[in-house]
């Protein structure tokens, strides 16, 4: 849901602004042996992690209470663990790592702020953990919100928006393919730097989704998948942004994913305009809006159902 990558983009840009005036902030004496404050559902939070949190307010130039936000993290990582949801450590340092260069870092530099100002790498990326995982559940809890009052309702609002004489919207249809260069968890450190060279020696031949499938015949552990037509709404956010800049017959750039090394091959794109176009336009709309209300009504039923005990 595009409208709640805002928890995490808002906090990191208040960050960055911070950043530069570091050697302002005072860096907090060694701590005592950490003591347990609360326990969220049988888990923990310390002194040290409100300490942390703490340090990050001061980083970010903002006020806040440290034990609520470190209870709300932790309700917030347990629902997506009921979910389902799974944010691994890769996609966790590539958001760490993407955060230090966006903000014309690298990556040691950034965990030299951190430490300095007595938030801790390892604080910062459990925040943004918790933040992408929060996302993925408040993305399925609208979805299924919007599921149950039914398609009609989106119908509904897209014949009165025409009433009103406003015109259909419209966005990109692709045709894409996915190739994946598979590599086995236990290779990855000795084969990664030999498959990303495979997987950009075969991005350079792409000229098209004809001869992929051939192209890939001769190539050890290689899947192509045949995604279909995706509108930009749903395109994955890891992959939207290079997607929508690559065009048709051309391929995105390589990334290195779970699964292994990857890219992402635009077969078509054309501009659509129909009820289905308008009810994702229409939902994206609405999540953008609500993404807020949602998020609190949500959190708040969260800490109804919670055992949370104060030491």
């Amino acid at each position: 849901m595009p409208g709640m990558r805002k928890y995490f983009l808002s906090a990191s840009l208040a960050l960055f602004v911070a950043a530069t005036a570091v050697s302002a902030v005072a860096v907090p004496t060694p701590a005592a042996a950490a003591e347990i404050k609360y326990v969220v559902n049988n888990v923990p939070i310390t002194t040290t992690d409100i300490q942390h949190r703490n340090a990050f307010f001061r980083l970010q130039r903002r006020k806040g209470d440290a034990g609520n936000e470190m209870i709300e993290q932790t309700l917030r990582l347990a629902e997506a663990q009921r979910l389902g949801i799974r944010i691994s450590d890769k996609q966790v340092n590539d958001a760490y790592a993407r955060f230090a260069s966006s903000n014309k870092m690298q990556v040691a530099q950034l965990d030299s702020i951190l430490a300095q100002a007595g938030v801790t790498k390892q604080h910062f990326k459990d925040f943004i953990r918790s933040q992408m995982a929060w996302n993925q559940a408040i993305g399925a809890r609208y979805r299924a919100e919007q599921s149950s009052t039914g398609l009609s309702s989106q119908q509904e609002a897209v014949r009165n928006m025409l009433k009103k004489g406003g015109s259909k919207p419209s966005a990109t249809e692709y045709m894409l393919q996915q190739v994946i260069f598979v590599i086995p968890p236990a290779e990855r450190k000795s084969t990664l730097g030999k498959r990303k060279r495979e997987a950009e020696a075969l991005r350079a031949r792409f000229n098209g989704c004809a001869n992929t499938h051939q192209f890939a015949k001769g190539l050890l552990d290689v899947t192509v998948r045949d995604l279909g037509r995706i509108l930009a709404p749903q395109l994955p956010p890891e992959w939207a942004d290079q997607i929508k800049k690559t065009k048709a017959g051309g391929a995105t750039g390589v990334r290195e994913t779970d699964r292994g090394v990857e890219f992402i091959g635009v077969c078509s794109a054309r501009e659509v305009s129909d009820d289905r176009v308008a009810q994702l336009v229409l939902q994206e709309e609405n999540a953008n809006t609500d993404a807020d209300e949602l998020g609190k009504k949500y959190m708040e039923e969260l800490k109804k159902k919670a055992n949370i005990v104060r030491r």
